[in-house]
């Protein structure tokens, strides 16, 4: 079990903070238009059924649930409560053996060596002490298990929307999530516990039945940090940046129809043999 640690009142605040942002909005909803993500991410790990995978900042499950879905014991942790909640509640749905906990992926509550696989798409990037982050995956995965990450990079999409949010509000006193989708940053990381590490840009295709500014208004309903983006502002900037997120949405748009959005994203598949 990793050892407790004092935070100073800052990184208290920030990660208050910060739960706060992922229990805002409906996770659970939002990212059942982004399972193919996890069906693809998993299809890259051939995970063989029977083996332990935690998924990190699991949110609602949808790494987890398809894990278990094809025969992997499975565990999820997540700071959202509401979204673990959610999670445990679409597991005793499907009948399916997933364990679904509340936890920090800088401080995960499991001993060293628990997992044959330790997984985190689009979550574990998120934390504010990511040398942290990095020590806990690679200390609960046993010697010759993988760590696999997903992460969107600065160049990409999301990374272009992460700049959009910052000409409206100031940082957020962390290091930027998308340096995990840095391939030098991320082997600085974990090189010191991986023998080898898979790096790769992949693309994933958002595919949303709305128009751009639909779109928006879903991100802003139900994705916690754009809904909180939104909630600190006030008019004319609250304006200003939805108009800014549609034009972003519509310039890099690939559907033809007006009342579909297609938009290509890229991130980083991290897979890391541990030592």
């Amino acid at each position: 079990m990793p050892t407790p640690s004092v935070l100073s009142p800052e990184m208290q605040a920030i990660k208050t903070k910060l739960k706060t942002t992922w229990m805002a909005g409906n996770y659970d909803y939002f990212s059942r238009f982004m399972e193919r993500s996890g069906v693809e991410f998993l299809e890259r790990l051939e995970v063989p059924v029977g083996s332990t995978l935690l998924d990190v900042a699991c949110g609602s499950g949808q790494v987890a649930l398809l894990a278990a879905r094809e025969g992997a014991r499975v565990v999820g942790v997540d700071i959202a409560d509401n979204a673990i909640l959610a999670a445990r509640g679409r597991a005793r749905a499907e009948g399916l053996e997933a364990r679904f906990d509340v936890g920090d992926a800088e401080a995960l509550p499991y001993a060293d060596a628990s997992f044959e696989y330790v997984v985190s798409l689009y979550g574990a990037m998120f934390a504010p002490q990511p040398e942290r982050v990095a020590s806990e995956l690679l200390r609960v995965c046993r010697s010759g298990g993988t760590v696999a990450m997903g992460n969107w990079t600065g160049e990409g999409f999301i990374g272009q929307m992460f700049k959009t949010f910052a000409r409206f509000l100031a940082p957020a006193g962390m290091p930027s999530p998308v340096l995990w989708g840095h391939e030098a940053t991320v082997r600085e990381r974990l090189l010191p516990g991986a023998t080898e590490l898979d790096l790769r840009r992949v693309l994933y295709r958002f595919d949303y039945p709305f128009s751009p500014e639909g779109v928006v208004d879903f991100f802003r309903e139900n994705y916690g940090p754009t809904t909180q983006a939104f909630a600190a502002l006030g008019e004319p900037d609250r304006s200003a940046l939805w108009q800014a997120l549609v034009d972003l949405w519509r310039q890099h748009n690939q559907a033809k129809a007006g009342d579909r959005t297609t938009v290509d994203a890229e991130y980083l598949m991290v897979i890391a043999k541990v030592r």
